[in-house]
């Protein structure tokens, strides 16, 4: 009967005993709802009182304080009057309160640093407005029709990869709050997984756009927000929250009074519980007054919630500044399809889809976030490099670590299953060469782990594992823990398998009875019951026997039961219970036992997620041929392809050059439609992205500058369409750009002004262009405008290019047809007219065609006389570029001096000759 898979021991037992619990205790599945069942019908929340620690009691890592029994205002008591702590965003309604009968399994909501009067953090049942309908009361209706049912999010939810499935379901609180008067725009923000107890601080300074803030909410992915209620006052709601409110549809809104959100008490709370381990980051965080105040609030609401608090120095604290990584706006990362595809979600045609062989959930949740949220510190993306060729080098260790990796369940939410590394495991990192490596395999042979292990293999069978099928998995969690432990679970369990033989036994006898093939069958619901697969005509009078109750038939399947089975059920239902009830106990005490040593585990769940990602990247090179980036001051991709494109095509994309300096920072780009101008503009900024992530990239050879931003504003098929909607969308993503553009970012922009007549157009995109121009900025602008490309003219660091096509006549020789050859060349583009040739083609009149053709080359001739370039433009610009060129060989060449010779002869040659007039002689030049 102990069927087993290929999870770790500690794994199974502990997810089998935190089921059983949960399914049996409280659990946070209905909003202001009574917390679960009595202890009568198998609750065993709160029984784990009689395993003591240091400071209190402790439930998987919680710290549980005794409930109120009293009928006492104090706390927050069954029953107590008034106490309404919270408040869902524009709920006016009241639910019923959480009951003390309800209680969570995780434990109490008191707080160890605050544990006195009762708790109102909501104005709604303030004295002054105190009435019959908030009595008793706590209104946790959302201010959404989802209510409180947690669906993950649409727009960054990931459900392309096979690992995918493990994490879509939001389990992030987030609690954000801004300042108010002159210090507007500061944002203080603090989140927590209640799957993983790591508590993220962040704040900074954002703008009217509060780009910032969606940005990271975003990749957060919350399940819930929490706001103050001066935020969301009616009809003087803040635009902070208009805008949270706007992005953020399908999340909970709930808000608590201002004066929870309380610097001090957040600092007094982040001291309390910070493991020392990570005690570096109140040197970080003692003047963020925001972000503590947003801790304050979202500790508090979460013991709230979750009857629980969180035992001493038990959480990891970590500051995330924003200037540690590249900012990308959501917009942008739906432009790129970073972890959603724009046509349909579930497609794995995405950069996170081509990149993800990531084989545990954390290193696929670190791959997420990586990739929007790139790294900007270059030797940090160097030491990934180090690893990920080191990893190609030497396969021995590649392949080594990915068995090991692959041993792992979700090790955020599971830390315990990180001592289930078997020691002679870590000889797969003794002979790495890379610091990183070796101060990972350092990390691993910490004692603590083996300390941890000897106490969970004297308590948990070795072969307890996760195991799928409902009676398996009970099967497991009745046996997790090892025989004479608990002389009364040892009774427990014979008598549940007599209990379960008694019932295979009394079936088979009712099979001999009525000469019919019966067999044992189990379902979640129905318990034990019979399966008979027989044709209704072979039965007696073509009618089942009368002893057997609740028939229900598919096809030729017939399942029912016996009043005899369902007392038997009743009665291995009572054994379980109690099985469950004294292994959860047995749990408890050990994980009390090893509570001192678990710190290393935070630790430990880093380098096993960052390892599973850096494998994740190696993995992808040996697919594709990518090579390692270089980090210069310059953006050089020689023969780069599309990432994405690559995988959904059946043969390799068309590879293309890319090359910005400082002197030559704005590429302007050409071509008809389908030319592949946009998806060039994606596969630059993709590669960016990947290469400060530390991924290898798709091209021969690459180097890049660190973006700080990276932008984008591609043009899709709709935005051919004309129509007031689609400019204003243009208009918000070219403010957004300009609003927060440096000289250290990396914007692209495609198909801009072509929302609104071609002369507005032309002047919005010039006027933006110019403004651009004046940043050090990286920015490729890809346009339809060739009016644009004479601006290379007047600023020496534009340059022109386009994407050449061919024109192919018909075997007829009367009709001609463009091929595009997805290929960029210097200079604009000669197809000025294709806008003309699709109409020649059409059944547009040939008169009409030929007029077009006469005004078009007017027009033409009077544009290109106003921009005509002079001999004193084109000396300018030689010399800029000569000087730009100079100084790029003097910061990062390598050249040895009779190779630097030659170079530098070639730049003066190439100097001269741009130099010069066309109409000079040999003699002038």
């Amino acid at each position: 009967m102990r069927g087993g898979l290929s999870l770790p021991p500690l794994s199974g037992a502990v997810s089998a005993v935190r089921e059983a619990a949960m399914s049996n205790g409280s659990s946070r599945t209905e909003p202001g709802g009574r917390g679960g069942a009595s202890a009568a019908s198998g609750s065993y929340t709160g029984r784990c009182s009689s395993v003591s620690g240091p400071g209190g009691h402790y439930t998987l890592g919680l710290l549980q304080t005794p409930r109120s029994t009293s009928g006492s205002t104090g706390g927050l008591s069954s029953g107590g009057a008034g106490l309404t702590p919270f408040r869902a965003a524009g709920s006016s309604s009241s639910k019923e309160p959480r009951s003390g009968r309800g209680e969570s399994y995780l434990g109490d909501k008191s707080s160890c640093a605050e544990n006195a009067s009762a708790v109102n953090f909501t104005d709604g049942c303030s004295a002054r407005g105190l009435n019959k309908t908030c009595v008793g009361k706590i209104p946790f209706s959302a201010s959404r029709s989802i209510g409180r049912s947690h669906a993950p999010l649409t727009g960054y939810s990931v459900t392309s990869s096979s690992t995918a499935s493990a994490h879509t379901a939001a389990s992030v609180i987030v609690a954000v709050v801004e300042g108010r008067g002159l210090a507007r725009g500061e944002v203080g923000m603090a989140s927590i997984d209640l799957k993983n107890p790591e508590v993220i601080l962040s704040q900074f300074a954002d703008n009217t756009t509060y780009a910032k803030v969606i940005t990271k909410l975003k990749i957060l992915t919350p399940l819930e927000i929490i706001m103050s209620n001066t935020s969301c006052e009616a009809g003087n709601a803040t635009k902070l929250f208009a805008l949270i409110t706007e992005h953020f549809k399908n999340v909970t809104f709930t808000t608590v009074q201002r004066k929870y959100f309380n610097e001090t008490k957040g600092l007094e709370y982040i001291e309390q519980l910070c493991a020392s381990e990570f005690s570096t980051v109140f040197m970080e965080i003692q003047s963020k007054y925001y972000c503590l105040a947003a801790a304050a609030a979202l500790l508090k609401y979460v013991e709230f919630i979750q009857n629980s608090v969180y035992a001493p120095k038990s959480l990891k604290v970590h500051f995330q500044g924003s200037e540690k990584t590249a900012m990308i706006d959501s917009s942008s990362a739906q432009n790129l399809e970073l972890v959603t595809n724009n046509r349909d979600s579930r497609n794995g045609h995405t950069l996170f889809g081509i990149l993800n062989y990531t084989k545990t959930p954390g290193g696929s949740r670190r791959l997420r976030s990586n990739i929007l949220e790139p790294l900007v510190d270059a030797e940090t993306i160097k030491t990934r490099l180090d690893c990920v060729q080191e990893f190609l080098q030497d396969e021995e260790l590649f392949f080594g670590l990915q068995a090991v990796i692959s041993k792992f369940l979700d090790t955020e939410q599971l830390l315990s299953v990180l001592v289930q590394i078997p020691k002679q495991d870590t000889a797969a990192l003794r002979s790495c060469n890379t610091s990183l490596l070796k101060a990972y395999y350092s990390a691993l042979e910490d004692r603590r782990f083996g300390v941890i292990l000897e106490k969970i293999t004297t308590v948990i069978n070795d072969d307890t594992r996760y195991a799928k099928g409902c009676l398996s998995m009970r099967t497991q969690k009745c046996y997790a823990v090892k025989p004479n432990i608990n002389e009364f679970l040892d009774i427990a369990r014979r008598t549940y398998t007599e209990i379960v033989d008694d019932i295979a036994g009394m079936i088979t006898q009712l099979a001999e009875k009525y000469n019919l093939p019966l067999k044992t069958s189990f379902s979640s619901v129905r318990g034990f019951f019979i399966q008979m697969n027989a044709d209704c005509s072979t039965l007696p009078n073509g009618q089942l026997p009368s002893e057997f109750t609740k028939v229900t038939k598919t096809r030729n399947t017939y399942n029912f039961t016996t009043a005899d089975l369902i007392k038997m059920n009743e009665r291995c239902q009572e054994s379980l219970r109690e099985i469950y009830h004294m292994t959860y106990l047995i749990v408890c005490k050990l994980l009390n036992e090893i509570y001192e040593h678990i710190h290393c585990l935070y630790k430990l769940s880093d380098i096993v997620s960052m390892l599973d990602m850096l494998l994740s990247f190696a993995h992808a090179c040996t697919i594709s041929d990518y090579v390692r980036p270089e980090f210069t001051d310059t953006l050089a991709i020689k023969q780069g392809w599309h990432p994405i494109l690559e995988k959904i095509a059946m043969e390799k994309p068309v590879s293309n050059n890319v090359y910005l300096t400082e002197g030559s920072n704005f590429l302007i780009i050409t071509g008809p439609n389908m030319s592949g101008k946009s998806t060039y503009l994606k596969q630059i900024a993709l590669c960016q992205i990947m290469a400060q992530i530390g991924s290898y990239v798709p091209a021969e050879y690459c180097s890049f500058r660190i973006a700080e931003q990276i932008f984008t504003r591609i043009g899709m098929d709709d935005d051919i369409e004309t129509n007031a909607s689609t400019f204003m969308k243009e208009m918000k993503e070219i403010t957004y750009i300009i609003q927060n553009a440096n000289d250290k970012s990396l914007i692209i922009i495609d198909e801009l002004g072509r929302g609104t007549s071609a002369e507005e157009g032309i002047g919005i995109c010039y006027a933006a262009c110019e403004y651009l121009l004046h940043l050090k900025a990286f920015t490729l602008f890809a346009t339809h405008f060739l009016e644009l490309c004479h601006m290379d003219a007047l600023y020496p660091n534009v340059e022109n290019y386009h994407f050449e096509v061919q024109h192919v006549r018909s075997s007829s020789g009367k009709k001609e047809k463009i091929m595009y050859t997805y290929t960029l060349s210097k200079g604009y583009t000669e197809e000025k007219n294709y806008g003309l040739k699709a109409a020649e083609v059409s059944s547009l009149p040939p008169s009409i065609i030929s007029d077009a053709k006469a005004i078009t080359n007017h027009v033409a001739k009077q544009i290109l006389h106003r921009q005509k370039t002079t001999p004193e433009m084109m000396k300018h610009r030689a010399v800029y570029q000569l000087a730009m060129r100079l100084v790029q060989t003097a910061r990062n060449s390598r050249l040895d001096s009779d190779s630097l010779q030659i170079y530098l002869k070639g730049l003066k040659k190439k100097y001269t000759a741009s130099c010069a007039a066309p109409d000079w002689s040999e003699e002038q030049r």
